[in-house]
């Protein structure tokens, strides 16, 4: 049920959006005469690996693998046209494809990268009970937690994760997705 809810309002999303979406694609390439959608591999259901996609927020000669914790605030690689996409959440928006594809979720844990996911591991062997759950757009852990740059933040996300799996339902997934609508809207930075 979930998947197919997902699935529908990503597809309806997608047309609701499209001018914006064209609008971010084009401010992207504008800028700087690059690729405007950045893939990077994160891992997903079943711990299998997957490309998430983003409108592209940094230059074409950052370090994209730099596995270095930092804010996004403070990296001088992003772009103004990113730094505006990272503000207003617009450089999520290409998720929505990912959704469509199955990828994700609307709401679940957000992915990680293996290479974070082995350092969790060596504290916590838990975050594999993640692997039961497609990842989200969006999550509980974000809304509470917000941008996890340290490994206490990721340790506290995971426990926030962990409460997630454990209760989840479409009514929560509903708050979530309302409550996450709010913030942007609202401006908060997350």
């Amino acid at each position: 049920m979930k998947r197919v809810i997902d699935f529908c309002l990503a597809f309806i999303c997608l047309i609701i959006f499209s001018p914006l979406f064209i609008i971010c694609y084009v401010a992207v390439i504008i800028e700087d005469g690059g690729p405007a959608f950045f893939k990077q591999e994160r891992i997903g259901l079943g711990g299998k690996p997957f490309n998430i996609l983003k409108f592209r927020s940094m230059n074409t000669d950052g370090n994209f693998d730099d596995y270095t914790l930092f804010k996004h605030e403070k990296n001088e690689n992003i772009t103004r046209t990113g730094r505006f996409l990272r503000d207003h959440h617009l450089d999520e928006l290409p998720q929505l494809l990912n959704v469509l594809k199955g990828d994700m979720a609307f709401v679940g844990p957000r992915p990680e990268r293996k290479y974070y996911i082995d350092l969790i591991m060596e504290h916590d062997s838990r975050y594999e009970k993640l692997y039961q759950l497609r990842p989200g757009v969006t999550s509980y852990a974000t809304l509470h937690n917000g941008y996890t740059d340290t490994m206490e933040k990721m340790l506290i996300r995971l426990e926030m994760d962990l409460y997630y799996l454990e209760h989840h339902t479409l009514w929560l997934d509903g708050k979530i997705l309302i409550q996450t609508f709010l913030n942007i809207i609202g401006g908060k930075h997350f």
